[in-house]
């Protein structure tokens, strides 16, 4: 299926890693003109490399988040260099931040306010490039259903939920689509869970065990989400949180 995104100008957040590396992967291979970020300048390097050696149109940036100036500089610069911004994608997270004070300072940082910061920055670049142009947050089952240990991670991505909703009905009759994708267990070689599988842990254990399809997912199965929701194709589809959990949470979603 043509998504017909060859061309179209495109910013995601933690570019270099995981689910992040699968949407640039995906987006490139759809023609699309891609900007990404990360906080590692070596990575940042190499993922560049790696895609323009491939005949991609991929520029990145090492980055952090949470410095709003440079944060704006980078989307609207990407802007300037490319005539215009048609969607955007919020991905980067501090996923691994315990339960401290200053791990609950960091989640909000990076998760909840550099979040916030970015799709203001970004919103007048999406209106001018409408119709058709998009936001899209990575959030997480977590914020749907507790099965870890208490973490700050799923109440700053809960946090983000009614934003998403709030902004899809403000920019809806201005073109403009946002939506929410909650990844259930994904698993790679090196992740989170990639490492507990190697060490054939009990929560490892215990997850395989509630996940009905008898697998984690992958990042590349995200990726295809999360852009198959930037396209025309799914031109209808605003304010939604999408669970892609391989049905692990019991809630109905609704």
């Amino acid at each position: 299926m043509d998504l017909n995104l060859k061309g179209k100008r495109v910013l995601v957040t933690g570019g270099t890693k995981s689910i992040g590396r699968a949407i640039v992967d995906t987006f490139v291979a759809e023609g699309a003109i891609v900007g990404f970020c990360a906080r590692d300048q070596a990575l940042v390097t190499q993922r560049e490399g790696e895609w323009r050696n491939s005949g991609f149109k991929v520029t990145g940036s090492a980055l952090d988040v949470t410095d709003a100036a440079k944060l704006k500089a980078w989307i609207d610069g990407f802007a300037r260099d490319n005539q215009g911004i048609d969607h955007f994608v919020a991905n980067v997270s501090a996923l691994g931040s315990p339960n401290t004070a200053e791990g609950w300072r960091q989640a909000v940082e990076v998760d909840l306010l550099a979040t916030v910061d970015a799709l203001a920055i970004v919103q007048p670049h999406l209106e001018k490039s409408a119709p058709g142009s998009t936001a899209c947050v990575i959030g997480t089952v977590a914020l749907v259903e507790v099965s870890t240990p208490t973490s700050p991670y799923r109440s700053v991505k809960a946090a983000l939920t009614p934003l998403v909703k709030s902004l899809a009905i403000d920019l809806a009759p201005k073109g403009v689509r946002v939506n929410m994708v909650s990844p259930g267990t994904i698993i790679e070689d090196g992740n989170t869970w990639g490492r507990q599988r190697d060490a054939n842990t009990p929560r490892y254990q215990d997850s395989m065990k509630r996940n009905p399809t008898g697998r984690m997912g992958t990042p590349q199965e995200i990726a295809n989400t999360v852009v198959f929701l930037a396209s025309d194709r799914s031109s209808f589809t605003t304010g939604i949180n999408m669970v892609v959990d391989g049905a692990i949470t019991k809630r109905i979603q609704y």
